[in-house]
């Protein structure tokens, strides 16, 4: 085994979760169809070999159920002024001896956290 490549991610709604994880900065690697009446939606960061695909047919993953999904960042202030001004509620900063991590729920509420160092 080499690298994790792609983290399921489960969402009620493709459209509306893939504007969201735009607004966070991944990038629309692939959309496209790849079974009757399913989309097949990836999406990365720039440079980064790890992706993630928005998924809305495996029946035991629960939109919403996601925790644990870590962000890192550089700028976290700058995040958090970026993200405000684009309509994204963010929760509260906490503080650890290992960094800063800052909770963002997706429509569906999924939850990841930002972290910075």
């Amino acid at each position: 085994m080499k690298a994790i490549e792609v983290i399921s991610i489960p969402v009620t709604d493709q459209t509306r979760a893939k504007e969201f994880y735009q607004k966070l900065g991944f990038e629309i690697l692939v959309d496209a169809p790849f079974a009757p009446g399913q989309q097949w939606v990836q999406l990365g960061f720039p440079g980064s070999p790890v992706s993630i695909t928005l998924v809305t047919w495996f029946p035991e993953m629960i939109p919403g159920c996601i925790r644990g999904f870590v962000i890192k960042t550089d700028n976290l202030d700058a995040d958090i002024k970026d993200l405000t001004a684009k309509g994204i509620e963010l929760g509260t900063i906490d503080e650890t001896p290992w960094g800063k991590f800052l909770a963002v729920k997706d429509p569906d509420g999924n939850v990841m956290s930002l972290h910075a160092e």
